[in-house]
């Protein structure tokens, strides 16, 4: 198993320790370094050897943002008590934010979400910034399975991550959402559903099996529609 390496840059000495052992509990996490003092950090940065770094934003010496602006190649997880910088974050390509109280299973989502990044760092940079029921949001392509009108307004859509995490897109259609992602990465199946073709496991002439489980632990087995038909099986190669 790979070992990510990661610093902690809190100005709050309490924090920065019940963040390193929440840390500490993660099995691909070692947490190389703890500053509570952002520019003494920032001065020893080039020579340490890291991949993830969970700051803080509110910081008097400088803030988290600025921090952030300044390193380059890392995975960033803001861990904050405000919640109105989470557009700023998302536009430095934020990993993840996180608000105080941070509890370890958050933790654990967001670090295993960074692992993922570095994992695939060739897709790491393609993204969409798009409305969501949590603000401006940066969909990573690489993240996305499936895409389902949602339940309560047929105007938004539903996206599931790779790491269960649902987001709610707001008043979007399939068209617009699609136009904005990776042209024969992904495909619109019926009405209501759009799939990465790297979540295809088999299809017939009216079924698509996939490679994601149902809250049962079914494999999700999803409808392919007449309308959808052609071009799904255009971009599958058939």
């Amino acid at each position: 198993m790979q070992i990510f390496k990661c610093v902690i840059v809190d100005d709050e000495i309490p924090n920065l320790a019940y963040l390193r052992a929440l840390c500490d509990d993660v099995s691909f996490i070692r947490v190389v370094k703890a500053y509570n003092d952002p520019l003494k950090f920032l001065k020893e940065a080039e020579s340490l050897d890291f991949q993830i770094c969970i700051l803080d934003i509110e910081m008097p010496e400088m803030k988290g943002i600025e921090v952030a602006a300044s390193l380059s190649n890392k995975a960033i997880i803001f861990a904050t008590a405000y919640k109105e910088y989470a557009a700023e974050a998302f536009e430095l390509e934020a990993v993840d934010y996180l608000t105080k109280p941070i509890r370890k299973e958050r933790l654990e989502r967001a670090l295993s979400r960074a692992r993922n990044i570095l994992e695939q760092p060739e897709t790491a940079d393609q993204f969409v910034i798009l409305n969501s029921n949590k603000g401006k949001i940066l969909l990573r392509f690489a993240e996305i399975t499936i895409i389902q009108t949602s339940e309560i307004d047929r105007r938004d859509k539903k996206v599931l991550l790779r790491n269960q995490e649902e987001v709610i897109l707001k008043n979007i259609s399939f068209r617009q959402l699609l136009s904005s992602l990776p042209e024969g990465q992904f495909s619109q199946v019926n009405r209501k559903t759009a799939i990465s073709m790297d979540c295809v496991v088999s299809f017939t002439h009216d079924t698509i099996r996939t490679t994601l489980n149902d809250e049962r632990a079914q494999c999700v087995i999803l409808p392919l529609t007449e309308q959808f038909r052609s071009s799904f099986r255009e971009q599958a190669g058939r």
